[in-house]
């Protein structure tokens, strides 16, 4: 069992219908028929929407996306209509809404991989392969890929765990025409985000996109290339062999399965809150990965 600790109730917002609560975004239709996006600052961990929010976590992920929306807007077209708030929502959504294209979605999590880690390094150690993709012998937690690799997984609801599958599955699910625009779009995006990310002393080591089409155009949307859809290394410290330090949730995820949490994660027990220092300590991971790859203090 896994999903929220305690599901908030969605806001009623006149001109609005709430479409969906998920781990960290809340989905409204407006009377246009436009998506209304807006990033809460709730944190989700090993399945579970944790009782304890990160302070402008949802804004920082917000205008991360934007900004990476326009690094990469001459390789693929975006889904954000407009930043301005929808006439009668609270102040609160100031900087973390999105207005967008309603698309129809690609049903598959499209996932790039440039270095080994994760559930790529689980497979790889069982099989020498990641989602079915042979791999040479000798790499370790943290290698560097000799070319990046598109690793698909399917969309899981709130809950429950994405599963990676094979490129074969995915063209057998959406077509073959279809599977190999979703595995380019995917590998020219990720080349351009981790070749901008370098040059700002970060490595990408792996990120999920995800796309939908407008006719027979193909889009990128929901949120991209932030800390809680990538996985974001220092380049001064990367040192293959063990687990990077990261810019993204870790450290939440190190503190709920650490004695001090008491938490047994194998249980079917909610976690529990989070203490004060390891909410300050993930809200500054997110800032530092906005500030050092726009450039931009946080404010």
């Amino acid at each position: 069992m896994s999903g929220f600790v305690e599901k908030p109730e969605p806001l009623q917002v006149p001109g609005l219908v709430h479409l969906h609560t998920g781990k960290v975004r809340d989905l409204y239709q407006n009377e246009a028929g436009d998506l209304v996006m807006v990033a809460s600052d709730r944190i989700s961990a090993y399945d579970w929407v944790l009782p304890t929010e990160i302070p402008d976590k949802g804004r920082t992920l917000t205008q991360l996306s934007l900004w990476w929306f326009d690094q990469l807007s001459e390789l693929a077209p975006n889904h954000v209509l407009s930043t301005e708030l929808p006439p009668g929502a609270p102040a609160d959504w100031a900087g973390r809404t999105l207005i967008c294209k309603s698309l129809r979605m690609a049903p598959v999590e499209c996932v790039a991989r440039g270095y080994l880690t994760g559930s790529g390094l689980v497979e790889y150690n069982e099989s020498r392969t990641v989602c079915g993709l042979a791999l040479p012998e000798g790499l370790v937690d943290g290698s560097e890929l000799p070319a990046p690799i598109f690793t698909p997984a399917t969309k899981a609801a709130v809950g429950e765990h994405d599963e990676n599958v094979s490129y074969e599955e995915v063209a057998r699910q959406v077509g073959a025409d279809t599977a190999a625009e979703l595995r380019q779009a995917t590998l020219a995006v990720y080349g351009r985000a981790r070749d901008i990310a370098r040059d700002r002393g970060i490595i990408l080591a792996d990120t999920k996109f995800e796309f939908g089409y407008e006719g027979d155009t193909l889009v990128l949307a929901d949120e991209v290339l932030t800390p809680d859809s990538s996985r974001f290394w220092p380049a001064d410290a990367w040192e293959p062999g063990h687990a990077q330090p990261s810019f993204d949730k870790q450290y939440v995820r190190d503190w709920l399965t650490s004695a001090e949490s008491g938490w047994d994660r194998k249980s079917e027990q909610p976690p529990p809150a989070l203490p004060e220092r390891v909410v300050d300590a993930t809200r500054a991971k997110y800032i530092e990965a906005y500030e050092r790859l726009t450039g931009v203090s946080w404010t």
